[in-house]
Parts: C-alpha cells; sequence; structure tokens
C-alpha cells in the first residue's frame, strides 16, 4: 500500500500522543491521581489509555464517567491539568525510530496537530528536543474547533501551500484517519501507539510499523524544500 503513496507526499502532519511519543504512563498515572483526587476509584492502564486522543476536558470527562456533574468535571480537569504539567515527562519519551526518522525528513514541511493543549504540548517536544523538528505546533485549544474536525489540519495546509491529497496525516487512533478524511489528506496510522481505533470502521490508507518507513513516502525518500 505504501507503494502507491510514494513520491506524492510532500507535507506531513502528526499526532503526538501514541505516534510521536510514548506518553501512555504520565497520562495514566495523572489521570488516576486525579481520581484519587475526587474521591474515585482508579481505572486499569488500557482503559484510561483508550479516553486519550480527544482532548484533556474528554479524557477526564470519560474518566469520571457519566454521572459527574458539570462542577466536578471542572474541578477535576482543572487538577488533572496542574499535575500533568508538572509530571508530563517523568517517563515520557519519543518512540524508537522517530528522532531518525525526522532528521531523514528534515526540510519536508512537518507540523504537529493535537488534541492536547498547545503549551503543555510545545513543552514536551522542547523537553525532548523534538520541537526543531517542526514548522508548527498546534493543539487542541489553538482553534475553535479539535480533531477530526478539518479547521486545524486546513489551517496548516494553508500556511504550508499544500493541497491536502499531497500530505499525509500520521496518527494512532480513528480521530486522525477522520481528521484525513474529512480534510481530503492520505491517512497513515502507527502499529505501536495507544489511541483507540476501530480499523474496520475507519481504515487508514497506510499502516507504519516504524516511523522510518514514512521517508519513502516523500520523493522516494530524499528529503526537499522544493515542491
Amino acid at each position: 500500500m505504501i507503494d502507491k503513496f510514494r513520491g506524492k507526499v510532500k507535507a506531513l502532519l502528526f499526532d503526538l500522543d501514541g505516534t510521536l511519543i510514548d506518553s501512555k504512563r504520565d497520562l495514566v498515572q495523572s489521570v488516576n491521581a486525579t481520581l484519587r483526587q475526587m474521591g474515585r476509584a482508579e481505572l486499569p492502564e488500557d482503559l484510561v489509555a483508550s479516553y486519550v486522543g480527544s482532548g484533556a476536558p474528554i479524557l477526564i470527562s470519560r474518566a469520571l464517567g457519566g454521572a459527574a456533574s458539570e462542577t466536578e468535571q471542572q474541578r477535576a480537569l482543572t487538577f488533572f491539568l496542574a499535575r500533568y504539567e508538572q509530571h508530563k515527562l517523568d517517563f515520557t519519551k519519543e518512540y524508537p525510530g522517530v528522532r531518525e526518522a525526522l532528521e531523514k525528513l528534515r526540510g519536508v514541511p512537518m507540523a504537529v496537530l493535537t488534541n492536547k493543549p498547545v503549551n503543555i504540548s510545545v513543552r514536551i517536544l522542547e523537553g525532548l528536543g523534538l520541537e526543531g523538528f517542526f514548522r508548527a505546533i498546534y493543539g487542541g485549544n489553538s482553534f475553535a474547533t479539535k480533531k477530526p474536525d478539518p479547521l486545524g489540519a486546513n489551517t496548516i495546509l494553508s500556511e504550508f501551500r499544500i493541497a491536502a491529497p499531497q500530505a499525509a496525516m500520521v496518527g494512532d487512533s480513528e480521530v486522525d484517519v477522520q481528521t484525513a478524511r474529512n480534510v481530503g489528506m492520505i491517512s497513515a496510522i502507527v502499529n505501536f501507539g495507544f489511541g483507540t481505533h476501530d480499523r474496520a470502521a475507519y481504515p487508514a490508507d497506510i499502516y507504519l510499523d516504524h516511523m522510518e518507513e514514512l521517508a519513502p513516502l516523500i520523493r522516494n525518500g530524499t528529503p526537499s524544500t522544493r515542491f
């Protein structure tokens, strides 16, 4: 399937959690700390991880369950964001091969489009030394709507002056596939992430076992700033 798109991709938009970075443990621990603070029982790691991908408010809402009041949800969200800010890089690291892949792709227009708040996303990327690879970093509070709404991706493509069919959205969840579909981009899903993905309902165009597999999509593996 990769051969079908070889040489056609001129820009890359990346999700963050579960795609570029393995942030699962820090997110789960902060969610469970929030639940303890709210007098709730902790949740299993994989269940919490399955709630990641649609932004912090939805993550906390799902963790609290349907019975939580709006006031409880807001109090929990405030605690979670403060706690996560302090512990965002305790265990978080980039996935194997990510840095090497980004090095190979230098010169290609690349952006991060995540539903995580933008400020903490930037600080994580800075902490890991990855921020310099990207021309733009946008989060869930950068626009009026979050993924899978097309606003963020369309804004980035307009800034890059790249047509949607010549760009790929790289992620780990069905939210990223839906985003690509809503914009008209190629969808590439990594097989090592932790986002929820019903592959029957939301099949991607490309599945990646390793991030280095992206390089051959770009000018047959030769990054160029000339498009």
